[in-house]
């Protein structure tokens, strides 16, 4: 799973991809069919790409990525993002296991399984992740 383009940026709803930078700041594009670029200023706004966004665990940090890989080895099984919080929270008990349900919040899992809706047709997802930045 390559997602390292993709953010997600504070106060703006859905995935974004990182395609440049200028001197007013970071180039994104929408992931859906219009292909909107905006540019966003960091001094103004906050980003973080989805490689790099972690969930509270029990003992240790959860990544992102595990999720997604677990939602995907799960099949078709995920359910909508507007089904009911007890729901949503027993799904979320298979594909995090250990999560920390306490500061896990049902809008955080309906924002995550939002997030895999957008990003499981692309191609990206299907991809090798490069290796680290060094």
């Amino acid at each position: 799973m390559n997602l390292r383009a993709l953010v997600s940026v504070t106060g703006k709803p859905g995935l974004f991809k990182l395609i440049g930078q200028n001197k007013g700041g970071f180039i994104l594009e929408t992931l859906d069919n219009a292909k909107i670029k905006s540019v966003v200023n960091l001094s103004t706004t906050k980003m973080a790409t989805l490689e790099d966004i972690t969930i509270y665990g029990e003992e240790e940090e959860i990544r992102l990525l595990d999720v997604f890989e677990n939602i995907k080895a799960k099949g078709s099984n995920t359910p909508d993002g507007k089904a009911s919080g007890d729901t949503l929270r027993e799904f979320f008990r298979e594909v995090a296991p250990g999560h920390d349900e306490s500061r896990v919040y049902t809008s955080d899992i309906k924002k995550i399984i939002s997030w895999y809706t957008i990003i499981k047709e692309l191609p990206l997802f299907e991809e090798e992740a490069p290796a680290p930045l060094a």
